[in-house]
């Protein structure tokens, strides 16, 4: 790789460090040193093949150049690749041997055998393979294996992550170039090794290998007595006065050899010296220790405690370890004998380090193995509850982070060196530099010695480490805004913000509102810096906005009144229609409670004198959101979830989308059981164990606790049952003998029996007991049959009125149960206290559902194309599973016919069915736009369909996904805001390649815009669509088309006026003279919410 980028002349410099995995071992085992026997023995050295390969490399490299030493590291991989008789391409001798002659055959002057021969009997260039290898070592980079730096970034070894790396390097240079931190003089790879360069690299603390873990060693002091209290630390030579900010506590087994290992890597660390680091020792020991490693702990504390002043106890405990470690470490070895001498050697080795041996003899007296063990069992509970460890495990906590070391991974003196270096440059100078400007009031100046303050920064850095701090950061010191800054606050501020602002944004809005927040209680210092658009082609914000958030003001000083949280309005423009709407956390599910007025159409001046508006919202629930996923492939779309509690096990139900693995359930705070759907999807799929792999005991539900007002996110992972793995959880649509065995199985077994008593919990189970007059076979008023399902959206109070219309024009003319399910999302208090009560009187079934929107997916902006939005994106998860089949009718349409016919009609297996546009009205014809232009080149000769009326198979919806492939399009197509006029209808017959749709015969919708007046005795409903010619208002255009909305409104109001307790006008006669209703079009229209064509 390297030679063919040297030969592209990529413009960079390109080294190689080669090492020997065998020798760094060697080093390992000497604790860092070079042992002489692994120096001595040359013919070890010279079975070594890096070795060799190093060797070989210095001497063409000398003698021949770089480039051809690059060839020879060529030609012995490409040797050992072509060979055939080695084993899984393991490299030998011979393919370093024979590369070496391959490569100074046409260059070397006398025969390469030669040459080579003498190479390997003499040992040449050992020194500098040595010196090679222990490079690399220092480093940390040998058990990376393989890898590359650049500018002392440590990467992977491919080309690719070298084309990213020098990428990366390059902005980097160019931006400090444009800053003039670089300049022609500058050595650039010494400039950023300065900057940010570590003296080693190793994974667990300096690379990615996972998040540094932290813990906080201050609360194991706060108002009790500790075991911290108790350690005394060890230090560098000469350095026992000085403040210590860095503090690595060394959990070890002595038991172990693993844990010896570290403890001596520690000391080793300490003799080479620190001038910023101190040591302490926790015994992570198990209460049935033998004695001799009680003796050897209590050895090392009467030394850490008495004498780590001395010049020399470093060199007393690394004697007094390899003196354990050698003879008296393995129980099984050891006599009652052997703790005397054990002894005598001890006091020799004090003596021999000026540490006095008397002293030792005499601490030793009242040694108990009981009282020992006490200590150590304290110890070891204090590792486990307050800094999480497991009894015998072996680590370093320096300064709270937390560094494991398991049977694969070691620590050498020199990582801890790197954690000195890495911790007190990131966290611990921030903290020094604070600590050492404080004012000790109340504090004996005696307490201050260099140990309080040491500890003082350990507990303080420890504590702050717990803080998350996002990566994220900007260089806001470049901004020297002197015209369009905002300074507000103090410099003492001991919190500064700094914040870059649109102020015609609507991230704006909300921000100011924060930062107003935040400058009245916690009283930072704020630069605010204005940057907005230099050219607007229109004002972006359009609405008004205040941040709601409870403070101390909300609070009477003189009872217990409560007078908030709450959003005012002052000096609002009284002629603008105006919409209410709250911006609330994603978890939640708001709906208004109480509201006189329409909250979708508020005219201020039309309040009368109060002027004043209110209205009371009501967090209704929480929503409960997750992402399915099944290892090594797709997420298990179409999958079904219920969720409920212990006793009553389905309550709420959904199922999985493609996009994400995504499910949504609406919930209160509790404890819910979540499984799987009785039917295919518990016959193919288990849930997976938190953290396992597959095995033969699974768990039948997840247990889910709602306890705070943040919602939740869970993570659901599924997998195949045994012999279950190449079945589809899905049915293709072509695939029609199994949907027909699927509808015969799955309506008649789990859906039907549940049809009566699940369906209302997933949005309007608190209306569910009022309309139980109704079942699915004998309704009230001598309904009989099977019931008609019926969706529809309204919003704002006029098109509730044409809500109520659409209700009663369906009943009139059926004689079957008939259920209406509305959008809960969007309906006023009023709407919601009526329709209780005309389910009763009228004899139907109405339930309240709800969707929260993802927040994957991209949202609208307009609140009229969010509702268009609701009618097709989320059909497959909006309903209960039980749910079969529905019918969506406009609010403003107005049924002439027993919509029974349209419920039980064969739409072929198709997931959709809508009536197409009809064409006998040729004054129209200038905005049919599909048959022009892109739709007419995309639908390719099928019909473009009006969405006021169509039919769901849910069931062939959910089975095809048809619901994912909707959201897919969308998702596509909606980031441009020239595509998608008309939402609801665009998207579905953009689709219909994918998303086929069966067409309804076309008396099944009329609508007086786009049909001819010949055909209206047909029409088995009429839609007040809009009319893009006249744009006549709705209510005018009703009373002139449909002879019979006059008396259906009248029936309505009436209704509407009984429950709420107000009187109504009687019914005006319907205008008849459409050039009559042309002269009285006023401003009004335009307050009117839009519709389809």
């Amino acid at each position: 790789m390297i030679t063919s980028l040297y030969e592209n002349s990529f413009p960079m410099r390109f080294g190689v460090i080669l090492y020997s995995a065998k020798f760094i071992k060697k080093i390992e085992m000497g604790g860092g040193e070079i042992e002489l026997s692994a120096v001595e023995n040359d013919k070890q050295n010279g079975d070594d093949i890096s070795s060799l390969i190093i060797r070989l490399f210095i001497y063409v490299k000398e003698n021949h150049g770089v480039q051809t030493a690059f060839q020879f590291l060529s030609n012995v991989n490409r040797l050992r690749i072509e060979s055939e008789d080695s084993v899984e391409d393991a490299l030998e001798i011979h393919h370093v041997e024979g590369a070496f002659v391959d490569t100074l055959l046409p260059k070397a002057k006398t025969p390469p055998q030669d040459i080579l021969l003498k190479l390997e009997k003499d040992q040449v260039y050992k020194e500098q393979f040595q010196e090679s290898s222990m490079f690399v070592f220092k480093m940390g980079l040998s058990k990376l294996k393989c890898c590359l730096l650049m500018n002392g970034i440590v990467r992977d070894s491919n080309e690719e992550s070298l084309i990213n790396a020098m990428n990366d390097e390059l902005s980097r240079i160019q931006e400090q170039v444009y800053f003039g931190q670089i300049n022609s003089r500058t050595d650039v790879l010494d400039k950023f090794l300065s900057e940010s360069g570590c003296p080693r690299y190793n994974p667990q603390i300096v690379g990615s290998k996972g998040k540094p873990k932290f813990t906080s060693l201050s609360r194991s002091i706060v108002g009790k007595e500790s075991v911290l209290d108790d350690i005394s630390y060890l230090h560098s030579p000469n350095t026992l006065d000085d403040v210590k900010p860095v503090t690595h506590l060394v959990v070890v087994d002595v038991a172990s050899k693993k844990g010896m290992k570290l403890l001596r890597e520690g000391l080793q660390y300490l003799v080479g010296g620190s001038k910023i680091a101190r040591l302490g020792i926790l015994y992570n020991m198990n209460s049935s220790v033998d004695l001799h490693s009680l003796l050897f702990a209590k050895i090392i504390e009467i030394a850490t405690s008495s004498y780590s002043h001395k010049q020399k106890v470093l060199n007393f405990l690394n004697h007094l370890c390899s003196l354990y470690e050698n003879e008296y470490m393995v129980p099984s070895s050891l006599t009652l004998e052997s703790t005397p001498v054990f002894m005598e050697k001890v006091y020799e080795l004090a003596d021999a380090n000026g540490l006095p041996s008397k002293s030792f003899k005499a601490a030793l007296l009242d040694f108990s193995v009981s009282r020992m063990k006490d200590h150590l069992s304290k110890v070891a509970q204090f590792i486990y509850w307050q800094l999480g460890l497991e009894y015998g495990v072996n680590a370093v906590i320096t300064n709270g982070r937390v560094m494991l070391f398991g049977d694969e991974s070691t620590i050498l003196s020199h990582d801890l060196y790197l954690l000195e270096s890495v911790e007190f440059k990131l966290r611990v100078k921030h903290v020094v530099e604070i600590v050492e400007e404080a004012k000790w009031q109340d504090i004996d100046p005696d307490m201050l010695t260099s140990k309080f303050i040491s500890d003082v920064i350990m507990f303080v850095s420890s504590s702050m480490a717990m803080r998350e701090r996002s990566s994220e950061s900007a260089r806001f010191e470049v901004l020297s805004a002197r015209q369009s800054a905002v300074l507000l606050g103090t410099e003492d501020s001991i919190i500064h913000i700094d914040a870059v602002l649109d102020p015609l944004s609507p991230i704006s809005q909300k921000l100011s509102s924060v930062l107003r927040v935040l400058g009245k209680y916690v009283q930072p210092s704020m630069r605010i810096v204005l940057n907005p658009m230099n050219s607007l082609v229109d004002i972006p914000l359009k609405n008004y906005y205040r941040y709601v958030v409870p403070t101390m003001d909300d609070f009477s000083s003189i009872d217990d009144t409560v007078n908030g949280p709450k959003a005012f309005f002052a000096n609002m423009p009284l002629s603008k229609t105006l919409t209410m709407n709250l911006d609330v956390p994603e978890p939640w599910l708001v709906e208004p409670v109480i509201a006189i007025h329409d909250l979708d159409n508020i005219l201020l001046e039309n309040l009368g004198d109060s002027r004043t508006l209110q209205a009371v919202f009501e967090l209704e629930a929480l929503v409960l959101t997750g992402h399915c996923s099944e290892k090594d492939h797709d997420p298990p779309r179409g999958l079904q979830l219920i969720l409920g509690t212990k006793t009553t096990p389905h309550l709420v139900d959904t199922l999985v989308m493609a996009n994400l693995g995504y499910w949504q359930m609406k919930v209160s705070p509790g404890v819910w059981y979540l499984q799987l759907a009785p039917g295919r999807s518990s016959e193919l799929y288990l849930l997976e164990e938190d953290g396992d792999e597959i095995k033969d005991q699974r768990p039948l539900s997840k247990r889910i606790t709602i306890n705070d007002l943040r919602g939740k996110v869970v993570h659901l992972g599924v997998v195949k049952k045994k012999g279950k793995e190449h079945e589809n959880l899905l049915v293709t649509s072509d695939n029609d003998s199994h949907l027909e065995e699927t509808k015969k199985g799955t309506r008649t077994s789990w859906n039907s029996n549940l049809l009566k008593w699940a369906s209302g919990f997933i949005g309007g189970s608190d209306h569910l007991k009022k309309s139980q007059g109704t079942s699915a076979e004998h309704g009230k008023g001598g309904r009989h049959g099977k019931t008609i399902n019926i969706f529809s959206i309204a919003s704002g109070h006029l098109y509730e009125r044409f809500l109520k219309i659409m209700i009663l024009s369906v009943l009139k003319n059926c004689d079957r149960p008939v259920k209406f399910w509305f959008i809960k999302n969007y309906l006023s208090p009023q709407f919601k206290d009526v329709i209780p009560k005309m389910a009763e009187e009228y004899g139907f079934e109405y339930e309240l559902v709800t969707y929260k929107w993802p927040t994957w997916l991209h949202k609208q902006k307009e609140k009229q194309r969010i509702i268009w939005a609701y009618k097709i994106l989320f059909l497959d998860v909006i309903f209960p599973l039980s749910l079969e089949k529905v019918i969506f009718v406009d609010a403003d349409q107005i049924v002439r016919a027993d919509m029974g016919e349209l419920y039980d009609m064969d739409i072929k297996g198709r997931p959709l069915a809508y009536t197409p546009f009809c064409d006998n009205n040729k004054e129209m014809d200038g905005y049919r736009f599909w048959r022009q232009g892109f739709w007419k080149e995309h639908l390719r000769g099928r019909p473009y369909h009006i969405s006021a009326l169509y039919v769901v198979d849910l069931v062939k919806f959910r089975e095809t996904a048809a619901g994912d492939n909707l959201r897919v399009f969308y998702e596509t197509l909606s980031k441009d805001p020239n595509s998608l006029a008309n939402l609801d209808q665009d998207l579905p017959n953009y689709a219909q390649h994918q998303v086929p749709i069966f067409s309804l015969p076309q008396e099944w919708l009329w609508c007086e815009s786009w049909c001819g007046n010949s055909t209206k005795t047909k029409a088995k409903t009429i839609d007040l669509c809009n009319n893009p010619m006249t744009k006549e208002p709705k209510l005018q255009g009703a009373r002139r088309i449909v002879p019979e909305w006059v008396d259906l409104d009248f029936e309505a109001r009436r209704f509407t006026a009984k429950i709420l307790g107000e009187e109504i006008d009687e019914p005006q006669e319907p205008v008849t003279s459409l050039g009559e209703s042309q002269n009285l079009i006023t401003d009004n229209s335009s307050k009117e919410d839009k519709s389809e064509l």
